[in-house]
Parts: C-alpha cells; sequence; structure tokens
C-alpha cells in the first residue's frame, strides 16, 4: 500500500511550473523516508486528490522523478521508489555485501560465464604470461530486481576453473577458495552509455553512468582480480572521507 504525502501548498513566490513544485515535494518526501524503497507511490489519480491537482500535474511531477532515477515505473503495476546505494571509498566490499548491508536483496541476470583467452590488457592487470586463460564472468547486478550495474569480471583461471560454479557472491566463492582480495585500486569516471549499454542498464542512450575499473590484490601482492563496471549514476553515490594534515 502506498503513503499518503506530505502536506502541499503551492508556493506563490516560486516562479517554476506547478509540476516542478510537486516534484521537489515528493522528492523531499522520498528522501526523508516518507516511503521506502520498493514502495508503490500513490497513483496519478489519488495523488491529484490528494494534493489537490489534476492528473496532468501529477503525471508530470512522477516523470520527473523517474527521469532522476528516485522511481521505477513497473508496467501494469504502477512507480516504485528505487533503490541507491552510498558505497564509502575507503571499504572494500562486494556488491552483495553493499546491498544487504542496506537491507536491499542482491541478485544478478547472468550474461557470461566461460573460460577465455585472457586479452593483452587483462594479462597487464592481472600479470599473466601469453596466453594466459581467464574465467570472464558478465552479469547485469540488481537490487530489489532494479538494475543497477553491468559487470566484467574477470578471474585467473588457476584460481577459478569453473566459472558456472558462481552462482551469487564472487567474493564469497573466492573467499571459499582462499583467495578474497584484501586490496584494490579503482579508477571510476563517467561516460555516456552507447545503445547496448543503456539497453541492459534500463537507461536513454547516451545516459550519463559511472564506469569503474577496478583490480584486486591479494596480502602476498598477486592480482586475482580485474572488474569493469558500468553503474547507473541515478542509483550510486561514492563518498570519501578526507582529513586535513596538520603540521
Amino acid at each position: 500500500m502506498s503513503a499518503v504525502p506530505s502536506a502541499f501548498e503551492r508556493d506563490s513566490n516560486d516562479n517554476s511550473p506547478l509540476y516542478l513544485q510537486v516534484a521537489r515535494k515528493l522528492v523531499k518526501d522520498v528522501r526523508d523516508g516518507r516511503y521506502r524503497v520498493d514502495q508503490a507511490l500513490p497513483s496519478e489519480r489519488l495523488l491529484s486528490e490528494q494534493l489537490d491537482i489534476s492528473r496532468v500535474t501529477a503525471r508530470k511531477a512522477i516523470d520527473q522523478l523517474v527521469d532522476q532515477g528516485l522511481v521505477v515505473r513497473r508496467r501494469g503495476s504502477g512507480n516504485y521508489v528505487a533503490p541507491r546505494i552510498e558505497q564509502p571509498l575507503s571499504t572494500l566490499s562486494s556488491f552483495s555485501e553493499q546491498l544487504e548491508q542496506r537491507g536491499y536483496r542482491p541478485s544478478s541476470t547472468w550474461l557470461k560465464r566461460e573460460i577465455v583467452l585472457a586479452t593483452t590488457d587483462e594479462q597487464l592487470a592481472l600479470g599473466l604470461p601469453h596466453n594466459s586463460r581467464v574465467a570472464r564472468l558478465e552479469r547485469l547486478r540488481l537490487a530489489d530486481d532494479v538494475a543497477m550495474a553491468y559487470e566484467i569480471s574477470v578471474i585467473p583461471a588457476t584460481l577459478l576453473p569453473r566459472p558456472q560454479d558462481v552462482t551469487a557472491s564472487l567474493y564469497a566463492h573466492l573467499d571459499r577458495g582462499g583467495h578474497l582480495p584484501v586490496r584494490a585500486i579503482q579508477h571510476i569516471r563517467a561516460m555516456n552509455a552507447p545503445a547496448l549499454l543503456a539497453e541492459r542498464l534500463g537507461v536513454p542512450e547516451g545516459r550519463a553512468v559511472l564506469y569503474i575499473t577496478r583490480t584486486g590484490y591479494l596480502a602476498s601482492g598477486v592480482a586475482v582480480e580485474l572488474t569493469h563496471s558500468y553503474c547507473r549514476s541515478d542509483h550510486y553515490d561514492f563518498v570519501a572521507e578526507m582529513n586535513r594534515t596538520v603540521s
């Protein structure tokens, strides 16, 4: 059942369109916790009645939340509050661990799990000799069934000879084999999603996404993981704590 939105009063001093005022009010309700993750917003009809606005205004306000990634539409079901992850940059953890810590249900849609020859870039990143074979795992990462990221992970085949055995968390699988990374170097940049990536993530072509490359290492310094992640920027926040050195 959807919650009732907080009271809304038109601001006569605000020259922006009414639907934007309503959209900002709904954003505040979401961020204040009035609506929980995966909870349905009121329908356009109910929203128009509760806030004394037209259905067209209600629809355009909800459209704004969908465009911002705060709400996802489910055909034939309604509009639901989307999950969002705050990921600290100082902690090495898996996607599944991040979601479970925040009360989301992680899952994956597997696209590939195969043993292949390593590319030149993969050989360099993982310190592998020429013609080495690697396990390549390609999947969509989901939180409460919402696509959050498209991910390609590459592991030396000597450490993961049967990639099809990975059914949930890759880090949990590596941990069971004694190959869990304890340190990683991560590079983050923005890019515009080409057509295929946009289709996989369910965003418009050209939408900005976060492209993250991570190389994970054992305590011995041996590289065991190369992961490329393409994350929906509307669902991810990266947080870093910084301290000034006092001389």
